[in-house]
């Protein structure tokens, strides 16, 4: 019987190398592809393995500056969390490999797709609306929805019955890793009264451990993207190391949430992003002295609904590329510099400075005579505002 090629999106957890071996007991060829977005000595470990699972066609490709260039650093514009608090370090994640995943079916004349991600979360979405932008004939399995394996207990009997062989800490928990993030789902975490264990963060020092005197730093941005830390410039690619580096020593990036996913559960989430954090708090501090009231409300608004298109898959979307093109227009202000000190966990402004600043010294004080504003003139915009309040 001829083989169905299939190319999987292949990590080199336990979730896809579990389905590397399902799928070719259902007489699939599975050719794997690991994109390369910083997940480190991860990359090494899941060729390892997949050529351990008889793989025969292994793509890796890295994409690491593809990635901070043109998905990172576009959705940092927004200066935008989901729900106040998640950096979407996974959601950004999956457009860029949904679509070199394509090009490599393209190439392989696979007909078939598939992926990891459970029938629980938003990745089968993201993946998915990814696939169908790039090919809307693609044909999509996706095991998790289909498979008689729908525990962690199953996945891990089958690891045993098979001989594939995962590490301790994969056991645990789901694991995604980049260079915007990690992120830590499912185990112990699943029980809200389980307080995630120290152990488990990779990417951030805790408060009791992390180094006891403040860090100094400056960050400077050019047209909304970051440029130099303490003046020295830095590629898009160091800089979010450098960025990385600095805000793990002091704890900076740790967040634990309980998140509304697009298939309407609630879902808890540990992650670690300690650039991204240091990168979002800098940006939100510049737009706050350059943009203009009504650009700033504007762009906040419109944000909301960015970000919720990211998280629920719609990266392709063309809504999320006009407002896209909206927030670029806008960064043509955000220049200047802002300085920083970091310690504990804890970020707090030092100074300011941009030369499209729209603050007035003159005008915001209240020891100095203004000649462009006339306090008197208040009463007047109070009496015309006060109008709709009467009745």
């Amino acid at each position: 019987m001829i083989k169905k090629k299939i190319v999987l999106a292949y990590s080199g957890g336990l979730d896809t190398s579990v389905i590397v071996k399902w799928l070719q007991e259902k007489n699939f060829e599975v050719i794997t592809f690991t994109a390369d977005i910083g997940q480190g000595d991860e990359i090494k470990i899941a060729k390892e393995r997949a050529l351990k699972l008889n793989v025969k066609n292994i793509f890796i490709k890295n994409l690491k500056n593809e990635f901070i260039k043109n998905y990172v650093f576009p959705y940092l514009r927004s200066s935008f969390m989901y729900e106040n608090f998640y950096l979407l370090g996974t959601a950004i994640a999956r457009p860029l490999i949904s679509k070199e995943l394509m090009k490599i079916s393209y190439y392989t004349n696979a007909n078939y797709v598939a992926h990891g991600a459970t029938g629980k979360g938003n990745d089968q979405i993201r993946f998915e609306l990814g696939f169908k932008y790039f090919n809307s004939n693609i044909k999509i399995i996706a095991p998790w929805r289909i498979w008689e394996l729908n525990s962690r207990n199953k996945l891990l009997d089958f690891c045993i019955k098979n001989n594939i062989k995962i590490n301790k800490k994969t056991k645990k928990y789901s694991i995604d890793k980049n260079l915007f993030h990690n992120s830590y789902e499912g185990g112990n975490l699943d029980n809200l009264l389980f307080e995630a264990e120290e152990n488990m963060w990779e990417n951030t020092l805790s408060n009791e451990i992390s180094i006891d005197f403040p860090i100094y730093l400056s960050i400077t941005f050019k047209n909304g993207d970051p440029i130099k830390i303490n003046n020295k410039f830095y590629n898009k690619e160091n800089l979010f190391l450098k960025l990385n580096k600095i805000g793990s020593i002091c704890g900076i990036g740790r967040i634990d949430i309980v998140e509304n996913r697009y298939i309407g559960i609630k879902s808890r989430g540990c992650y670690e992003s300690p650039g991204a954090t240091l990168i979002m708090f800098t940006r939100k501090h510049l737009e706050s002295f350059v943009l203009d009231k009504e650009i700033f409300f504007l762009k906040e608004s419109l944000s909301i609904k960015y970000t919720n298109l990211i998280y629920n898959g719609y990266w392709w979307s063309p809504e999320r590329i006009l407002i896209q093109n909206i927030i670029d227009n806008i960064q043509k202000y955000l220049n200047g510099i802002i300085k920083i000190k970091i310690y504990k966990s804890n970020i707090s402004i030092v100074s300011r400075y941009s030369y499209n600043s729209l603050y007035d010294k003159k005008n915001s004080s209240f020891d100095e005579i203004s000649k462009k504003f006339d306090q008197i003139d208040s009463q007047g915009f109070i009496n015309i505002n006060s109008l709709r309040l009467i009745i």
